[in-house]
């Protein structure tokens, strides 16, 4: 087989040798010759005297390249293509399994959705952890971001007194919470509404707080909540969800409007109200 010069270069680096190369006999013709190998030093006429090929470099046996040496063990590893490559994102299989240490991890270093980047803030659910309501809203808001807490500043604090009206406090018996754990952002910085791929990749952590508090009710604030955990579309009107205990998983779900909006209608009040006597009906507590 015959070699051109830039073949037998890639040869000559890789270290595959005796390299054959093609030379002209004195008749003209080619033939294929092998570059010879050093003589014995004790036969003085092994001598070569045909002409050899001259290697493009030096041949490999002659001071070979030293291989370089490893670089050090990153911390952070690396694709193919030299991108330092992300964790998975949990699958909703992984989440439904873990405790409460590791859904908090998870909230925190999530990346199921495209909002997952930074300056985002999880704001992780707070309250009883065996609990016999949850209390989910849609969204954090940004009082809740900034506080670290769900459902903070005046809505928080009308939630609080509703819970008292049945019962309930989020020491004793409440768990609140959020369906989506980051705070909705739009281009400007303000608040926006959350998208429906959103709120999918976030129901499997709200999902597996109801799990883990064993509530036996859930009482969603807002139509985002209630829609997302019914399979209907975020923006339905919430009318069609109120008066009526409806089934999520396992459990029972009733749903209310978001004490945000109690703050600026309050006629609607007695609404929530006739929601928490509904939920308080069947959470399955004595009395």
């Amino acid at each position: 087989m015959t070699f051109d010069r830039r073949a037998a270069a890639f040869l000559q680096e890789m270290g595959i040798t005796p390299l054959w190369t093609v030379r002209a006999d004195s008749d003209g013709a080619h033939a294929p010759t092998e570059a010879a190998p050093e003589p014995l030093a004790h036969d003085p006429a092994a001598a070569p005297t045909a002409r050899v090929h001259t290697p493009l470099s030096a041949p490999p046996y002659a001071n070979p390249p030293q291989p370089a040496a490893a670089p050090a063990a990153a911390h952070t590893t690396e694709s193919a293509w030299g991108d330092e490559s992300e964790p998975a994102p949990p699958t909703d299989e992984d989440i439904a399994r873990m405790d409460w240490s590791q859904l908090k991890h998870a909230i925190a270093s999530c990346t199921r959705c495209g909002h997952c980047k930074p300056p985002r803030r999880a704001v992780h659910g707070a309250g009883d952890r065996a609990a016999t309501w949850v209390v989910a809203a849609g969204a954090v808001s940004a009082a809740d971001e900034q506080a670290r807490a769900p459902l903070s500043g005046d809505a928080g604090k009308l939630l609080d007194n509703m819970l008292a009206a049945v019962d309930l406090t989020r020491e004793r018996g409440a768990y609140v919470t959020h369906l989506i754990k980051c705070r909705p952002v739009s281009a400007s910085g303000g608040d926006r509404a959350p998208t429906a791929d959103e709120a999918a990749a976030c129901r499997p952590y709200l999902e597996r707080e109801v799990a883990l508090t064993g509530a036996s009710m859930v009482l969603t604030l807002g139509q985002i909540a209630a829609n997302a955990l019914q399979d209907k579309p975020l923006q339905e009107a919430l009318a069609g969800s109120r008066g009526q205990v409806h089934a999520f998983r396992e459990v029972k779900l009733v749903a209310t409007l978001h004490p945000g909006e109690l703050l600026r209608r309050g006629a609607d009040k007695a609404l929530a109200w006739a929601d928490l006597c509904l939920a308080r009906t069947h959470d399955g507590r004595p009395g």
